[in-house]
């Protein structure tokens, strides 16, 4: 550890042992009392060294039930893990064989009858971003600058997006709309989220130096083409994006021999442009740079897609480092191999820079506290996002959303699952979010749901006419598959909140209301019983087929 991160921590550490009493719901009012750090400075050990190992993979399969394919799939460039295998057998190292999550197998019927439905709605409509934006820029400034070198939010939520989803701050964040990924990542399971993007400053500005929207959107839509179409696919795959003036940026997208207004990129453009031209296009990798802000939030049943304003998390990250071929294979190799030799996870960082995994990513993440105003992440806390983003084999790059953006313009803007059909991914013959229920046999990945299988599932079998109504062509959307009734809403929120006031998210931040039964509160390692009943499914997909129409 170098002297400057030696004094940093020191300087944390006593700012934590002097204000932890702000955490207590005395001081809950005072603006002073809130430091957003104290908690994760003060919290410097790991008890759970498998924290990257999710909740699911705990999973009860009973031979036929199979959530792993969603994640663990077959190899493809540049995501080299390869780990069907996960689906056929548990290996887990021998602290992982213990499950951790020991909030799983909490009741909390009790908690969530003390708490009014007026109480609730209350509370999830109070804005807890815009605290912890202007108290991080005082708190940064009071600790004069370099004693943390972490993501200071800065993006004015409250200032909105245009038509188009840029940042009306001039901060340089745009919105874009996606599919939400499976099973944990749906409302009905507990959370809404939202994603913005956001490149360096030369991809934002044109080759003299200025800035230029135009040399942005071109410069984001090259990074969809080479994000959110198959790595595999051949060298003239298409994109659908928004329009581009090819004269402002002198490049021609979409291969038609002039410079015109481009709807589309044809193939794989060799370099971005502008003030960025010198910078390689490579398929499958986003930039070196790029960021993505992603805020985590309580349902509120009246809202646009019941994305409430309180936030559950806030979740950073950035690219750090460009990795060349070799380096790539070679980290997912060392991954492979700390796997099978048992050794547990390492990872650079801490929790005021944030960790960073093996493939140049910075992750960071701030929680509610006790009183629900956001706070950093402790070490271990921020453990837990370090698997799904870095060594399971179905991301792009280490990444889910973005990869699943809606095609184009219409894929601009603030999350929205309004008009947005269910698709299949690329390969498959049958919408995702329905063959996630044939295969799952459930809305979960523990088929916890209730409320899912009174919904689509007549005796054990999924109701596939009623589900294929939010296909494209269909009445519905997959707001009718995936967001939760009034009540449900209601009470997922009801029981997160207990966890808040217990704040044991060292010990599971899945939303639960009684304990859950199919799942394992340890695992002796070997057959998962998939195999022996055809439920292994080697063509887990991210990315997604928007232009598939119903046979």
């Amino acid at each position: 550890m170098s002297h400057l991160e030696l004094a940093a921590t020191a300087a944390f550490v006593l700012l934590a042992a002097v204000s932890l009493a702000c955490y207590s719901k005395a001081n809950a009012t005072s603006d002073a009392a809130y430091l957003p750090l104290a908690y994760a400075m003060a919290q410097l050990g790991v008890d759970n060294a498998e924290a990257p190992i999710p909740s699911q993979c705990y999973t009860k399969t009973d031979g036929v039930s199979n959530p792993c394919w969603t994640c663990h799939t077959r190899e493809r460039y540049p995501n080299m893990m390869a780990d069907v295998g996960l689906q056929l057998e548990y290996s887990f190292s021998d602290v992982g064989e213990r499950n951790h999550w020991r909030n799983l197998f909490k009741d909390r019927r009790s908690e969530i009858a003390e708490q009014s439905d007026e109480e609730i709605l209350s509370y999830e409509r109070e804005d807890t971003y815009e605290p912890i934006r202007q108290r991080m820029a005082a708190l940064r400034e009071q600790l004069k600058a370099d004693d943390y070198v972490g993501y200071v939010p800065d993006i004015d939520l409250a200032r909105g997006f245009d038509d188009e989803g840029f940042a009306q701050d001039g901060s340089g964040w745009r919105a874009f709309r996606y599919k939400p990924f499976l099973g944990t990542f749906w409302p009905t399971n507990g959370a809404t989220d939202d994603v913005f993007v956001r490149l360096p400053e030369r991809y934002r500005t044109d080759a003299a130096g200025e800035p230029s929207r135009e040399t942005y959107r071109a410069n984001l839509a090259i990074v969809e083409m080479a994000m959110a179409t198959p790595p595999d696919a051949s060298e003239d795959v298409e994109r659908i994006i928004e329009p581009v003036d090819e004269r402002a940026i002198k490049v021609d997208l979409d291969q038609n021999g002039e410079f015109n207004l481009a709807q589309k990129i044809v193939g794989t453009p060799k370099h971005y442009v502008g003030a960025a031209s010198s910078e390689k296009v490579s398929r499958g990798f986003y930039p070196k740079g790029i960021e993505f802000l992603h805020s985590v939030r309580y349902l509120d049943p009246d809202a646009p897609d019941m994305i409430a304003a309180r936030m559950k998390e806030l979740r950073y990250s950035r690219k750090r480092r460009d990795l060349d071929r070799w380096a790539v294979n070679y980290a997912y190799e060392q991954e492979f191999n700390e796997k099978e030799e048992g050794n547990l996870p390492v990872y650079g960082g801490s929790a005021k820079t944030g960790l960073l995994n093996s493939f140049g990513w910075q992750l960071q993440g701030f929680i509610e506290d006790a009183d629900g105003r956001l706070r950093l992440q402790s070490k271990e806390e921020h453990r837990f996002c370090m698997g799904c983003h870095s060594t399971v084999g179905i991301t792009a790059d280490q990444t889910f959303a973005f990869p699943r953006k809606v095609p184009g313009a219409a894929g601009w803007g603030y999350q929205s699952l309004k008009g947005s059909p269910d698709v299949p991914q690329v390969g498959h013959e049958k919408p995702e979010i329905l063959t996630y229920f044939e295969r799952v046999g459930g809305g979960d990945e523990f088929r916890a749901n209730t409320e899912m299988l009174d919904r689509f599932f007549k005796n054990g079998s999924v109701d596939e006419a009623k589900v294929l109504r939010a296909a494209p062509g269909g009445p519905d959307d997959i707001r009718a598959l995936i967001l939760p009734s009034r009540g449900r809403a209601l009470l997922l929120n009801k029981a997160y909140r207990a966890l808040v006031f217990e704040q044991s998210f060292i010990h599971g931040r899945d939303t639960v209301v009684s304990p859950t039964k199919n799942v394992h509160e340890r695992i002796d390692n070997g057959n998962t019983g998939l195999a022996e009943n055809a439920r292994v499914f080697a063509d887990g997909r991210l990315h997604l087929q928007w232009e598939w129409t119903p046979r």
